[in-house]
């Protein structure tokens, strides 16, 4: 009843209060209208004599038909009376009552197919109050009108059964499922379902059994597209196709296996008077715009219907079809799903349709199609486009050998293609996810380049040692020569983290008027490197500026194989994080998800996590807990932009840090097996791996290795990633930092610095109030992890001095940073160091209770208090105690 709980309330309310005699419940199919009327039959039965009425679309010609079973004594005359059969059917009632003071209640599922005479029988019911009704029904066509009237009378309510929305489908699965459910699998679920309770059951059954929805070390995760093919899906359809009349499973037939397609094809095939009654049952959509389009209601019930149909039959309808189609679909994905059709029917479709059917499936992701559809084409001109696509859709299933291997033998071909870039991109990126370094890949694709008579002058030296903010070599900063040489340099210097050298590369190519396609992917490409290079290196402002500026060369790169989209986003997401700008980064990866295909996983685990590694900077460590474990599962099956290592070190720091030991060794060992991504990602999970074995042993080797690490002249050179790792450190409790925070933070760019610069200044100071106004500062600006430590300080300084109320006052200030950060308990040495404070009287109480074995509704109905009330305060206790659950109270409450 998840979703049903308040109407199933409300309709039981009205019922037993008798503020209206009749409740109308309206939703459309599958939705679980006879579900909510049997529980409200349950749940009323005590009380009431219940009586329960079927409508039959088989019985919804014949007058009185529904009625028949309490009609049985009447003649044949009378039982056409509606006099005679009202009076039968209280008779029948009366029978039921034996006597008794008990109300009637009549309840009417599918009930708008009802006949107008049964109706009105029970609308007459209704008016002279003899029963209380609950009719559920169909929104289209809607109930009869009998009783439409009473509601437009005022004499009914009228209760409207809404599909589940993604909270509930969320909740559906968190009690169906023994385990975590990561937000990719609840939407790629909530999508396929669209909200339909019937079909929602049917696809978890399906997934579950075929392995497609597996369990993954604690996560729930898809392992790939929902079946549409499977027993339980297969069987709602064949069922609902049963119970309708030929013409209407024709009319249903013609739409799957031609959607989108125009309404008035179908109306001329079918009639106009079957296509309305279709959209009223809802079972087809029409989309908005002129011409207007039909299309199954739900995706995957619409390929279900489509597997249903033999390939004979498919071949029938699809040549009706065309007989009355003037001229092929105007839309891409109409065309796309004719070029399908075709196929699956054994008929010849030619390779430029093809080409383009398979480049419409890949932009949505239909990567099943995409290849079906690509291989097919054999004209030798077209077919290295194919196989672009082929490995494109490779790529995204995480087939990234196959994926490596298709591109190695077209890349050269489509060097003097429009989509050129894509490719040799897309190239480079498959053979990274299998490992390879970019130094390598570059210097080899240069030799082929050469080969093949493309490149003239000798390959640049790769820039290895090269620091930040120098350039790899006098040539590899301007951006001269063939455009392939001008994008691995770019390449190059990305990974050197060459800052200036990307700057003087990329106002070369933007000075320059475009002529070529190839020029707005260079444009792009080295903006995103550029922007990445100076946040790493503390020139944030820039850095965003140059992201932004990359981002808007992406409307005229929307169409290919490269994931441009993808490449600039991440990196202006963590160029906003970098800057303390929290609310822009979930902005931007909020719109991105607005705007992906519905069930498109290949970046899912990196979008995860981003936002992980957003909440852990914020230090709502808990959160980032629950995002980076589903996050790294994610990524384990899909890994497109070489995330997993960094993602899997991120998911080691905040496990240790929380002190969940298994979970932390298992990630341990996935940072330590898994392949590096790229030279800043891989700087950045090596010092939080550090900082993951420092909690987990405290020991200080761990503290020892981010010190190591943060002179090292490939960090030391990057001013904004050696704060980060300051920060780390003084997160560990290590206060030897705080004057190298004092020395670098004013040289980064971004209100996150100048957050800690300021921290770090009056820490320093050991002036309590300049610590108080400045811990209010920071918690009103956002930066409530940094405003605790300074409560946290201010009040050890308060307790030293003497002033026990104003201490006291800071530790409390401090606890509400802790709750609105969503931690549970804290391991970092401030708040260890604070100042004991006594239990309170309420506190002792709920503690005492607590210790007795009691739940915490039970000590809240014991001492009269909220749920809540008693959460808070054990939450507290457990702060000022420095334990984490009920099980180490006993041991830390003082004797």
């Amino acid at each position: 009843m998840t979703g049903r709980r308040e109407p199933l309330d409300r309709i039981c309310n009205i019922i037993r209060s008798r503020t209206s005699q009749a409740v109308f419940l309206m939703a459309g199919p599958g939705i679980g209208k006879s579900a909510l009327a049997e529980a409200i039959t349950e749940r009323l039965s005590p009380e009431m004599i219940v009586l329960r009425i079927h409508g039959s679309s088989s019985l919804s010609g014949v007058p009185f038909g529904v009625l028949t079973p309490y009609t049985a004594e009447l003649t044949a005359e009378d039982s056409v009376s509606p006099v005679a059969v009202l009076r039968s059917v209280w008779k029948y009632f009366e029978k039921l009552k034996d006597g008794k003071d008990t109300p009637l209640l009549l309840v009417v599922d599918d009930a708008h197919q009802l006949d107008e005479a049964s109706a009105g029988i029970v609308a007459d019911m209704i008016s002279a109050g003899w029963a209380s009704v609950v009719a559920a029904g169909r929104p289209r066509p809607g109930l009869p009108q009998p009783l439409d009237q009473l509601w437009y009378d005022g004499l009914a309510d009228r209760v409207d059964l809404r599909p589940l929305n993604r909270e509930q489908i969320e909740e559906v699965l968190a009690h169906a499922l023994d385990g975590s459910v990561p937000a990719g699998t609840v939407d790629s679920i909530w999508n396929a379902s669209g909200g339909n309770p019937r079909i929602l059951d049917a696809l978890l059954h399906d997934a579950a059994e075929q392995g497609v929805l597996a369990k993954r070390n604690g996560i729930w995760m898809l392992l790939g597209p929902l079946p549409s093919e499977g027993p339980r899906l297969s069987s709602v359809v064949s069922k609902d196709l049963l119970r309708r009349r030929p013409e209407e499973q024709e009319a249903l037939k013609l739409v799957a296996l031609a959607e989108p397609v125009g309404r008035k094809v179908i109306e001329d095939i079918c009639g106009a008077e079957l296509v309305r009654s279709l959209l009223d049952q809802q079972t087809v959509v029409e989309s908005n715009g002129s011409p207007a389009v039909l299309r199954m209601w739900n995706g995957l019930i619409g390929d279900a219907v489509r597997k249903s149909v033999s390939v004979s039959r498919s071949l029938q309808l699809l040549e009706k079809l065309r007989a009355q189609q003037e001229a092929p679909p105007s839309s891409p994905e109409g065309r796309l799903r004719a070029a399908a059709w075709a196929l699956e029917c054994g008929l010849r479709v030619p390779d430029t349709e093809l080409l383009e059917a398979a480049g419409t499936a890949i932009a949505g992701y239909g990567n099943g199609n995409a290849r079906m559809l690509a291989t097919r084409v054999q004209d030798p001109v077209l077919a290295p486009h194919a196989r672009a696509i082929q490995a494109r859709a490779l790529f995204n299933e995480a087939h990234y050998s196959e994926a490596a291997g298709v591109l190695d033998r077209c890349w050269l071909e489509l060097a003097d293609s429009s989509e050129a870039a894509h490719v040799l991109l897309l190239r480079i990126a498959a053979h990274q996810a299998l490992g390879q370094p970019v130094a390598a890949i570059v210097a080899e694709s240069r030799e082929l380049l050469r080969q093949a008579g493309l490149l003239e002058e000798p390959s640049a030296p790769h820039p290895d040692g090269a620091e930040s903010g120098t350039s790899v070599d006098s040539t590899a900063a301007a951006g001269t020569g063939p455009w392939q040489l001008q994008m691995l340099r770019l390449l190059e210097l990305g990974e050197a983290g060459d800052y200036n050298a990307l700057g003087t590369a990329v106002q070369d190519i933007r000075s320059r008027n475009p002529a070529e396609p190839v020029d707005d992917a260079l444009r792009a490409i080295g903006l995103a490197l550029y922007s990445q290079a100076l946040s790493v290196a503390g020139r944030g402002v820039q850095g965003l500026d140059a992201a932004l500026l990359a981002a808007s060369e992406l409307p005229a790169l929307r169409d290919g194989v490269f994931f441009f989209n993808e490449f600039v986003l991440g990196r202006m997401v963590m160029g906003y994080l970098a800057m303390g700008e929290w609310e822009s980064a979930e902005r931007e990866l909020a719109n991105y998800a607005l705007e992906q295909a519905p069930g498109a996983p290949c970046f899912s685990g990196a979008v995860q996590l981003l936002r992980g590694y957003s909440l852990l900077r914020q230090g709502r460590i808990e959160r980032a807990y629950q995002m980076l474990l589903p996050a790294v599962e994610a990524l384990r099956l899909n890994d497109p932009l070489q995330l997993f290592r960094f993602g899997s070190s991120l998911g080691f720091y905040v496990a240790a840090r929380l002190g969940d030991a298994a979970q932390a060794k298992r990630l341990e060992l996935d940072y330590k097996d898994s392949i590096p991504g790229s030279p800043s990602n891989e700087l950045l999970a090596k010092a939080y791996a550090d900082a993951a074995a420092e909690y987990a042993g405290r020991d200080g080797k761990g503290l020892a290795s981010i010190h190591t690490l943060a002179t090292t002249p490939e960090v030391s050179a990057r001013e904004g990633m050696n704060l980060e790792f300051l920060a780390i450190c003084w997160d560990l409790g290590d206060h030897s930092v705080i004057p190298l925070v004092l020395a670098l933070a004013g040289k980064v760019e971004g209100r996150w610095a100048a957050a800690m610069l300021t921290l770090a200044r009056n820490w320093e100071s050991a002036d309590a109030d300049a610590l108080m106004e400045t811990a209010t500062n920071l918690e009103a600006t956002g930066f409530v992890n940094l405003a605790r430590e300074a409560y946290a300080r201010a009040s050890t300084l308060l307790e030293q001095s003497g002033e026990r109320r104003r201490s006291r006052q800071a530790i409390a200030l401090r606890e509400k940073c802790d709750h609105e950060l969503g931690e549970r308990f804290r391991e970092g040495h401030f708040i260890a160091a604070a100042p004991a404070v006594h239990l309170t009287r309420r506190e002792q109480d709920i503690v005492e209770l607590a210790l007795q074995g009691l739940t915490d509704r039970e000590i809240a109905q014991r001492l009269m208090v909220s749920v809540r009330t008693v959460e808070g305060h054990l939450y507290r206790t457990y702060v000022k105690l420095g334990v984490r659950s009920r099980d180490e109270l006993a041991s830390a409450l003082p004797k």
